[in-house]
């Protein structure tokens, strides 16, 4: 009988016990998380360097427009459209080259964010085995966490811990 009651107590002391539970500020950390912060900044640079490309390349085409517009008047009226059309055909061109390359500029930019964030997830699920929790959940902007104690609150450290291994 004794060893029933034994069994029965450490049965509902297992049962009883308390899953460990942490949350990150999302916002907060991927703000703060060096590699992207350098990557945003890296692909700001490539951004300004195709928007001055961009204002340049616009600056010669308006200039040969407007010499252009000058030209046509001492043409013949036929001469002048196809010239014209030409024109506009060169800037269509250059629009979508362009446009192209803003295009891949974007995505090469949101595949290295979206490695970033993997990477962040793998190093909080390691940090979450590592240190025995059960759940680690999400919170900031769009978060699924309401409220949570400051003692619960793992934001630093995972911080730290990313950009330390950054670093190296």
């Amino acid at each position: 009988m004794k060893n029933i009651i034994v069994l029965l107590v450490v049965a509902l002391l297992a049962s009883c016990q308390q899953e460990k539970i942490g949350y990150v500020d999302n916002v907060k950390l991927m703000d703060e998380y060096q590699q992207k912060i350098d990557v945003e900044s890296k692909f700001k640079v490539k951004a300004d360097a195709l928007a001055s490309k961009r204002d340049s390349i616009s600056q010669v085409f308006q200039i040969e427009a407007q010499a252009f517009q000058a030209k046509a008047q001492s043409m013949s009226q036929t001469k002048a459209q196809e010239e014209y059309a030409a024109m506009q055909q060169k800037g269509q061109i250059i629009g979508q080259q362009l446009q192209q390359q803003d295009q891949q500029l974007q995505l090469a930019g949101q595949t290295e964010m979206d490695s970033i964030v993997s990477k962040v997830k793998e190093e909080i699920k390691s940090y979450g085995k590592a240190n025995g929790y059960s759940y680690i959940l999400g919170g900031g902007d769009g978060g699924s966490v309401l409220y949570g104690t400051d003692a619960n609150n793992l934001t630093e450290e995972i911080i730290k811990l990313l950009n330390d291994k950054y670093k190296k």
